[in-house]
């Protein structure tokens, strides 16, 4: 599973990068966390409000910080809302 955090690195989204790096150690899942700041290449993500988070190529979040049973739901449905 790829997992990309996309943001400049607002505390906002610095915190969606821990929640995100504590939900994948919870869950057992192997996957690789991908953090993002380029703004260039958030904007060919279709994201223009930060943080966002991609599971395997689908944007599942922007503009919050999610929870981590958020998170945790997302990873174990392998990326699926």
């Amino acid at each position: 599973m790829k997992i990309k955090v996309l943001g400049p690195g607002c505390p906002k989204c610095e915190q969606t990068a821990k929640i995100v790096q504590e939900a994948v150690a919870a869950s057992g899942v192997a996957a690789e966390v991908e953090k993002v700041t380029d703004i260039m290449e958030i904007a060919k993500h279709g994201i223009f409000v930060t943080p966002g988070i991609i599971i395997d190529n689908e944007v599942k979040s922007t503009g919050k910080v999610p929870t981590k049973e958020e998170i945790l739901a997302w990873l174990q449905t392998g990326g699926q809302p």
